[in-house]
């Protein structure tokens, strides 16, 4: 299986949570149904070229928060969660994004009012079809 998960080793953010945050993610959004086998953590850990601690970590956390289950002897797989939680997981994940947007702006200098200006210039965009 060939997961979409892209990590950033220049990103201040922990490896194991660029992973956990991404799996989350394709979870919530519908692209990993419930009982999609896994990879292995060895797997993973070749395929993203990290350490089997790091992913070891991650899949460590996305079981204690309920998002994938590891049967002993028959592997890791997505688990079944709310849709309550899939939203949970949809609302904090753009927020976090927009959030990080409206710091980098202001760490370039730019004010509140230009980065409203920007947005709405974003979405207008969007309602007008462009990309």
């Amino acid at each position: 299986m060939d997961l979409p998960i892209k990590i950033s080793k220049d990103s201040r953010e922990p490896i194991y949570h660029q992973i956990v945050n991404q799996f989350k993610a394709l979870i919530a959004g519908g692209h990993l149904a419930r009982g999609t086998p896994l990879p292995s953590i060895r797997a993973l850990s070749k395929d993203l070229e990290i350490s089997i601690i790091t992913t070891r970590r991650a899949y460590q956390d996305l079981e204690v928060q309920g998002f994938i289950k590891t049967l002993q002897g028959k592997g890791t797989f997505v688990a079944d969660i709310s849709e309550d939680l899939k939203e949970e997981v949809k609302v904090t994940s753009v927020h976090n994004i927009l959030e990080n947007a409206v710091e980098t702006a202001l760490s370039y200098d730019y004010t509140l009012e230009q980065v409203k200006a920007i947005f709405l210039e974003i979405l207008q965009a969007k309602e007008k079809g462009d990309s």
